[in-house]
Protein backbone atom coordinates (compact mmCIF):
# COMPACT_ATOMS: atom_id res chain seq x y z
CA UNK A 1 0.00 0.00 0.00
CA UNK A 2 1.28 3.48 -0.86
CA UNK A 3 0.61 5.92 1.97
CA UNK A 4 3.44 8.37 1.30
CA UNK A 5 3.45 11.45 -0.94
CA UNK A 6 6.05 14.05 -1.91
CA UNK A 7 9.79 14.19 -2.58
CA UNK A 8 11.53 16.82 -0.43
CA UNK A 9 8.48 17.69 1.66
CA UNK A 10 7.23 14.15 2.15
CA UNK A 11 4.29 12.88 4.18
CA UNK A 12 3.26 9.41 5.32
CA UNK A 13 -0.28 9.06 6.65
CA UNK A 14 -1.54 6.30 8.95
CA UNK A 15 -4.70 5.00 10.56
CA UNK A 16 -8.13 3.63 9.70
CA UNK A 17 -11.60 5.08 10.23
CA UNK A 18 -12.28 3.19 13.47
CA UNK A 19 -8.83 2.50 14.90
CA UNK A 20 -7.47 4.36 17.96
CA UNK A 21 -5.96 7.27 16.03
CA UNK A 22 -5.09 8.65 12.61
CA UNK A 23 -2.25 10.95 11.69
CA UNK A 24 0.78 11.76 9.61
CA UNK A 25 4.57 11.92 9.73
CA UNK A 26 6.11 14.86 7.85
CA UNK A 27 9.68 14.48 6.66
CA UNK A 28 11.59 17.40 5.17
CA UNK A 29 10.00 20.35 6.97
CA UNK A 30 12.65 23.11 7.18
CA UNK A 31 14.07 23.78 10.68
CA UNK A 32 13.52 26.93 12.73
CA UNK A 33 9.96 27.49 11.55
CA UNK A 34 7.32 28.53 14.11
CA UNK A 35 4.70 25.81 14.48
CA UNK A 36 2.01 25.02 17.05
CA UNK A 37 -1.29 23.13 17.11
CA UNK A 38 -3.05 26.49 16.64
CA UNK A 39 -1.57 26.63 13.13
CA UNK A 40 -3.05 23.24 12.23
CA UNK A 41 -6.37 23.03 14.10
CA UNK A 42 -8.42 25.53 12.02
CA UNK A 43 -8.21 23.41 8.87
CA UNK A 44 -9.04 20.26 10.82
CA UNK A 45 -12.07 22.05 12.24
CA UNK A 46 -13.24 22.81 8.69
CA UNK A 47 -12.79 19.14 7.73
CA UNK A 48 -14.18 17.45 10.83
CA UNK A 49 -17.46 15.51 10.89
CA UNK A 50 -20.54 16.81 12.67
CA UNK A 51 -19.76 20.47 11.92
CA UNK A 52 -23.21 21.14 10.42
CA UNK A 53 -26.56 19.56 9.63
CA UNK A 54 -25.27 18.84 6.10
CA UNK A 55 -22.59 16.37 7.19
CA UNK A 56 -22.42 13.05 8.99
CA UNK A 57 -23.70 13.05 12.58
CA UNK A 58 -20.46 11.48 13.82
CA UNK A 59 -19.02 13.80 16.46
CA UNK A 60 -15.24 14.13 16.54
CA UNK A 61 -13.33 17.08 17.99
CA UNK A 62 -10.32 16.11 15.85
CA UNK A 63 -7.87 17.79 18.22
CA UNK A 64 -4.37 17.46 16.83
CA UNK A 65 -1.33 16.60 18.94
CA UNK A 66 2.26 17.30 17.86
CA UNK A 67 4.20 14.24 18.96
CA UNK A 68 7.65 15.12 17.62
CA UNK A 69 9.70 17.43 15.45
CA UNK A 70 9.31 20.67 17.41
CA UNK A 71 10.78 22.24 20.52
CA UNK A 72 9.78 25.54 22.10
CA UNK A 73 7.42 26.16 19.20
CA UNK A 74 10.07 25.75 16.49
CA UNK A 75 10.54 22.98 13.95
CA UNK A 76 13.76 21.00 14.37
CA UNK A 77 14.16 19.71 10.83
CA UNK A 78 13.43 16.22 12.14
CA UNK A 79 10.25 14.24 11.33
CA UNK A 80 7.08 15.91 12.61
CA UNK A 81 4.47 13.43 13.84
CA UNK A 82 0.86 14.65 14.13
CA UNK A 83 -1.92 12.59 15.67
CA UNK A 84 -5.69 12.85 16.04
CA UNK A 85 -7.64 10.41 18.22
CA UNK A 86 -10.73 8.53 17.01
CA UNK A 87 -13.39 8.65 19.70
CA UNK A 88 -16.97 8.57 18.36
CA UNK A 89 -16.80 5.36 16.36
CA UNK A 90 -19.46 2.63 16.28
CA UNK A 91 -18.17 -0.58 14.68
CA UNK A 92 -21.51 -2.31 15.30
CA UNK A 93 -23.13 -0.06 12.69
CA UNK A 94 -21.20 -1.95 10.03
CA UNK A 95 -22.25 -5.51 10.95
CA UNK A 96 -24.32 -6.07 7.79
CA UNK A 97 -21.44 -4.84 5.64
CA UNK A 98 -19.09 -7.56 6.87
CA UNK A 99 -20.54 -9.93 4.26
CA UNK A 100 -22.15 -7.48 1.81
CA UNK A 101 -19.89 -5.08 -0.09
CA UNK A 102 -21.40 -1.62 -0.44
CA UNK A 103 -22.16 -0.77 -4.11
CA UNK A 104 -19.55 1.64 -5.54
CA UNK A 105 -17.55 1.55 -2.29
CA UNK A 106 -14.04 0.16 -1.78
CA UNK A 107 -15.28 -2.81 0.28
CA UNK A 108 -15.10 -5.18 -2.69
CA UNK A 109 -11.78 -4.05 -4.17
CA UNK A 110 -9.92 -3.95 -0.83
CA UNK A 111 -11.16 -7.44 0.03
CA UNK A 112 -10.15 -8.81 -3.37
CA UNK A 113 -6.74 -7.13 -3.32
CA UNK A 114 -5.64 -7.91 0.26
CA UNK A 115 -7.84 -10.84 1.24
CA UNK A 116 -8.84 -8.87 4.33
CA UNK A 117 -10.18 -5.41 5.06
CA UNK A 118 -11.23 -3.09 7.85
CA UNK A 119 -14.97 -3.65 7.43
CA UNK A 120 -15.73 -1.12 10.16
CA UNK A 121 -16.04 2.37 8.69
CA UNK A 122 -14.20 1.67 5.47
CA UNK A 123 -10.69 1.56 6.91
CA UNK A 124 -8.14 3.43 4.79
CA UNK A 125 -10.77 4.03 2.11
CA UNK A 126 -12.68 6.25 4.53
CA UNK A 127 -12.40 10.03 4.26
CA UNK A 128 -11.22 9.88 7.88
CA UNK A 129 -7.80 9.06 6.39
CA UNK A 130 -7.61 12.60 4.99
CA UNK A 131 -6.94 13.99 8.47
CA UNK A 132 -3.24 13.33 7.91
CA UNK A 133 -3.29 15.16 4.59
CA UNK A 134 -5.14 18.15 6.05
CA UNK A 135 -2.87 18.39 9.09
CA UNK A 136 0.31 18.24 7.02
CA UNK A 137 -1.23 20.50 4.38
CA UNK A 138 -1.87 23.11 7.07
CA UNK A 139 1.85 23.06 7.87
CA UNK A 140 2.70 23.41 4.18
CA UNK A 141 0.18 26.25 3.77
CA UNK A 142 1.71 28.17 6.66
CA UNK A 143 5.17 27.93 5.09
CA UNK A 144 3.84 28.95 1.67
CA UNK A 145 1.96 31.95 3.06
CA UNK A 146 4.61 33.26 5.42
CA UNK A 147 7.75 32.59 3.39
CA UNK A 148 6.55 32.83 -0.21
CA UNK A 149 3.24 34.78 -0.06
CA UNK A 150 1.45 31.93 -1.86
CA UNK A 151 -2.29 31.82 -1.15
CA UNK A 152 -4.65 28.86 -1.72
CA UNK A 153 -8.45 29.08 -1.59
CA UNK A 154 -11.02 26.42 -2.53
CA UNK A 155 -14.80 26.64 -2.66
CA UNK A 156 -17.87 24.66 -3.72
CA UNK A 157 -18.90 25.65 -7.24
CA UNK A 158 -21.68 23.11 -7.80
CA UNK A 159 -23.82 20.51 -6.07
CA UNK A 160 -25.82 18.17 -8.26
CA UNK A 161 -27.45 20.31 -10.96
CA UNK A 162 -27.00 23.55 -9.00
CA UNK A 163 -24.17 25.78 -10.21
CA UNK A 164 -22.78 28.83 -8.45
CA UNK A 165 -22.31 32.06 -10.35
CA UNK A 166 -18.73 32.71 -11.56
CA UNK A 167 -16.44 33.69 -8.69
CA UNK A 168 -13.62 36.26 -8.94
CA UNK A 169 -10.74 33.94 -8.07
CA UNK A 170 -8.35 36.89 -7.77
CA UNK A 171 -9.96 38.18 -4.59
CA UNK A 172 -11.92 35.33 -2.98
CA UNK A 173 -10.83 34.45 0.58
CA UNK A 174 -11.43 31.52 2.90
CA UNK A 175 -13.59 33.83 5.02
CA UNK A 176 -15.79 34.45 1.98
CA UNK A 177 -16.09 30.71 1.45
CA UNK A 178 -17.04 30.00 5.06
CA UNK A 179 -19.97 32.44 5.07
CA UNK A 180 -22.21 29.50 4.13
CA UNK A 181 -22.18 26.00 5.61
CA UNK A 182 -22.00 24.43 2.14
CA UNK A 183 -18.88 26.59 1.52
CA UNK A 184 -20.22 28.20 -1.62
CA UNK A 185 -19.65 32.00 -1.67
CA UNK A 186 -22.67 32.53 -3.95
CA UNK A 187 -25.32 32.82 -1.23
CA UNK A 188 -28.30 32.36 -3.55
CA UNK A 189 -26.88 29.16 -5.01
CA UNK A 190 -25.68 28.05 -1.55
CA UNK A 191 -29.24 28.19 -0.18
CA UNK A 192 -30.44 25.91 -2.98
CA UNK A 193 -27.52 23.53 -2.45
CA UNK A 194 -28.13 23.32 1.29
CA UNK A 195 -31.83 22.63 0.74
CA UNK A 196 -31.02 19.81 -1.69
CA UNK A 197 -28.43 18.18 0.59
CA UNK A 198 -30.79 18.41 3.59
CA UNK A 199 -33.61 16.74 1.66
CA UNK A 200 -31.33 13.95 0.44
CA UNK A 201 -29.96 13.34 3.93
CA UNK A 202 -33.51 12.96 5.23
CA UNK A 203 -34.28 10.47 2.44
CA UNK A 204 -31.07 8.52 2.99
CA UNK A 205 -29.63 9.40 -0.41
CA UNK A 206 -26.56 11.35 -1.54
CA UNK A 207 -25.31 13.76 -4.22
CA UNK A 208 -22.02 14.85 -5.76
CA UNK A 209 -20.52 18.21 -6.66
CA UNK A 210 -17.50 20.20 -7.79
CA UNK A 211 -14.85 22.01 -5.75
CA UNK A 212 -12.91 24.81 -7.44
CA UNK A 213 -9.51 26.00 -6.23
CA UNK A 214 -7.14 28.87 -6.98
CA UNK A 215 -3.44 29.04 -6.06
CA UNK A 216 -2.20 32.63 -6.20
CA UNK A 217 1.27 34.23 -6.32
CA UNK A 218 2.95 31.06 -7.56
CA UNK A 219 6.45 31.81 -8.92
CA UNK A 220 7.44 30.95 -12.47
CA UNK A 221 9.31 27.69 -12.98
CA UNK A 222 7.69 25.11 -10.68
CA UNK A 223 7.11 21.63 -12.09
CA UNK A 224 9.35 18.74 -13.17
CA UNK A 225 8.73 17.65 -16.79
CA UNK A 226 8.13 15.16 -18.18
CA UNK A 227 6.40 12.81 -15.74
CA UNK A 228 6.10 15.17 -12.79
CA UNK A 229 4.64 18.17 -14.53
CA UNK A 230 2.92 20.55 -12.16
CA UNK A 231 -0.55 19.66 -13.38
CA UNK A 232 0.29 15.95 -13.28
CA UNK A 233 1.27 16.12 -9.59
CA UNK A 234 -1.77 18.25 -8.77
CA UNK A 235 -3.98 15.73 -10.56
CA UNK A 236 -2.38 12.87 -8.62
CA UNK A 237 -2.91 14.72 -5.35
CA UNK A 238 -6.53 15.60 -6.05
CA UNK A 239 -7.53 12.19 -7.39
CA UNK A 240 -6.04 10.61 -4.28
CA UNK A 241 -8.83 12.27 -2.27
CA UNK A 242 -11.71 9.85 -1.58
CA UNK A 243 -14.77 10.16 -3.86
CA UNK A 244 -12.99 12.12 -6.60
CA UNK A 245 -13.84 11.24 -10.19
CA UNK A 246 -12.59 14.13 -12.28
CA UNK A 247 -9.89 16.82 -12.51
CA UNK A 248 -9.63 19.93 -14.66
CA UNK A 249 -7.05 22.70 -14.90
CA UNK A 250 -7.55 26.03 -16.63
CA UNK A 251 -10.08 25.71 -19.46
CA UNK A 252 -10.28 21.96 -18.82
CA UNK A 253 -12.70 20.03 -21.01
CA UNK A 254 -14.35 23.26 -22.17
CA UNK A 255 -11.10 24.06 -23.97
CA UNK A 256 -11.76 21.19 -26.37
CA UNK A 257 -14.64 23.22 -27.81
CA UNK A 258 -12.43 26.23 -28.55
CA UNK A 259 -10.10 27.07 -31.41
CA UNK A 260 -6.43 27.84 -30.88
CA UNK A 261 -6.99 31.49 -31.70
CA UNK A 262 -9.51 31.62 -28.86
CA UNK A 263 -7.68 29.43 -26.39
CA UNK A 264 -4.13 30.83 -26.60
CA UNK A 265 -3.07 33.17 -23.78
CA UNK A 266 -1.28 36.20 -25.31
CA UNK A 267 1.74 37.52 -23.41
CA UNK A 268 1.93 41.02 -21.97
CA UNK A 269 4.27 42.96 -19.68
CA UNK A 270 3.23 42.81 -16.02
CA UNK A 271 5.61 44.91 -13.97
CA UNK A 272 9.07 43.37 -14.21
CA UNK A 273 7.92 40.09 -15.80
CA UNK A 274 5.93 38.70 -18.69
CA UNK A 275 2.41 37.56 -17.96
CA UNK A 276 -0.68 36.59 -19.93
CA UNK A 277 -3.82 38.56 -20.71
CA UNK A 278 -6.02 35.47 -20.32
CA UNK A 279 -5.50 32.28 -18.33
CA UNK A 280 -6.93 29.34 -20.25
CA UNK A 281 -3.69 27.52 -19.41
CA UNK A 282 -4.65 27.64 -15.74
CA UNK A 283 -1.24 28.98 -14.68
CA UNK A 284 0.78 26.12 -16.19
CA UNK A 285 2.41 25.74 -19.60
CA UNK A 286 4.45 22.70 -20.60
CA UNK A 287 4.07 21.35 -17.09
CA UNK A 288 5.78 24.43 -15.58
CA UNK A 289 4.12 27.31 -13.73
CA UNK A 290 4.04 30.58 -15.70
CA UNK A 291 3.35 32.98 -12.83
CA UNK A 292 -0.39 33.23 -13.36
CA UNK A 293 -2.87 31.85 -10.80
CA UNK A 294 -3.30 28.07 -10.94
CA UNK A 295 -6.98 27.26 -11.38
CA UNK A 296 -8.35 23.78 -10.62
CA UNK A 297 -11.70 21.99 -10.49
CA UNK A 298 -12.25 18.63 -8.85
CA UNK A 299 -15.36 16.45 -9.31
CA UNK A 300 -16.69 14.48 -6.33
CA UNK A 301 -19.16 11.65 -6.84
CA UNK A 302 -22.18 11.05 -4.59
CA UNK A 303 -21.06 9.23 -1.43
CA UNK A 304 -21.48 5.49 -1.92
CA UNK A 305 -22.86 4.72 1.53
CA UNK A 306 -26.59 5.45 1.57
CA UNK A 307 -29.37 4.13 3.79
CA UNK A 308 -31.86 3.48 0.99
CA UNK A 309 -32.40 -0.26 0.30
CA UNK A 310 -30.16 -1.47 -2.53
CA UNK A 311 -30.48 -4.76 -4.37
CA UNK A 312 -27.02 -6.32 -4.57
CA UNK A 313 -25.20 -9.56 -3.67
CA UNK A 314 -22.98 -10.66 -0.81
CA UNK A 315 -19.38 -11.80 -1.24
CA UNK A 316 -20.61 -15.31 -2.07
CA UNK A 317 -22.82 -14.01 -4.88
CA UNK A 318 -26.10 -14.55 -3.04
CA UNK A 319 -28.84 -11.95 -3.57
CA UNK A 320 -29.09 -9.44 -0.74
CA UNK A 321 -30.75 -6.17 0.22
CA UNK A 322 -28.35 -3.71 1.81
CA UNK A 323 -29.66 -0.88 3.99
CA UNK A 324 -26.53 0.79 5.32
CA UNK A 325 -26.69 1.85 8.94
CA UNK A 326 -24.44 4.34 10.63
CA UNK A 327 -23.71 8.01 10.05
CA UNK A 328 -22.60 9.15 6.63
CA UNK A 329 -22.21 12.33 4.60
CA UNK A 330 -25.00 12.93 2.06
CA UNK A 331 -22.54 15.15 0.15
CA UNK A 332 -18.80 15.56 0.74
CA UNK A 333 -17.94 18.78 -1.07
CA UNK A 334 -18.20 21.21 1.85
CA UNK A 335 -15.83 19.09 3.95
CA UNK A 336 -13.62 18.48 0.92
CA UNK A 337 -12.74 22.18 0.59
CA UNK A 338 -9.91 22.12 3.19
CA UNK A 339 -8.73 18.76 1.83
CA UNK A 340 -8.33 20.21 -1.66
CA UNK A 341 -6.48 23.23 -0.24
CA UNK A 342 -4.19 20.97 1.76
CA UNK A 343 -3.30 18.65 -1.10
CA UNK A 344 -2.58 21.67 -3.29
CA UNK A 345 -0.28 23.09 -0.61
CA UNK A 346 1.64 19.82 -0.32
CA UNK A 347 2.30 19.74 -4.08
CA UNK A 348 3.26 23.41 -4.39
CA UNK A 349 5.63 23.40 -1.41
CA UNK A 350 7.34 20.21 -2.53
CA UNK A 351 7.81 21.56 -6.06
CA UNK A 352 9.02 24.89 -4.70
CA UNK A 353 11.62 23.22 -2.49
CA UNK A 354 12.80 21.17 -5.47
CA UNK A 355 13.19 24.32 -7.56
CA UNK A 356 14.98 26.14 -4.73
CA UNK A 357 17.41 23.21 -4.44
CA UNK A 358 18.12 23.43 -8.16
CA UNK A 359 18.81 27.18 -7.89
CA UNK A 360 21.17 26.61 -4.99
CA UNK A 361 23.47 24.51 -7.18
CA UNK A 362 25.43 26.84 -9.48
CA UNK A 363 28.10 25.70 -11.93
Amino acid sequence: MSSSFGTLFRISTFGESHCKAVGVVIDGCPPGFSLSTEDIQPQLNRRRPGQSALSTDRQEADQVIILSGTENGKTLGTPIALQVANKDHRPKDYGDMLDIPRPSHADFTYQMKYGIRASSGGGRASARETIGSVASGAVASKILQEKFNIDIVAWVSSVGQIDASPIDSNVITRSDVDTTIIRCPDHEAAAKMEKLVTELKERGDSVGGVVSCVIRNVPIGLGEPTFEKMEAKLAQAMLAIPATKGFEIGSGFAGTRMQGSQHNDPFTKKGDRLGTTTNNSGGIQGGITNGEPIQLRIAFKPPATISLPQETVDFSGNSAILEAKGRHDPCVVNRAVPIVESMAALVVLDMLLRQEARKAVQF
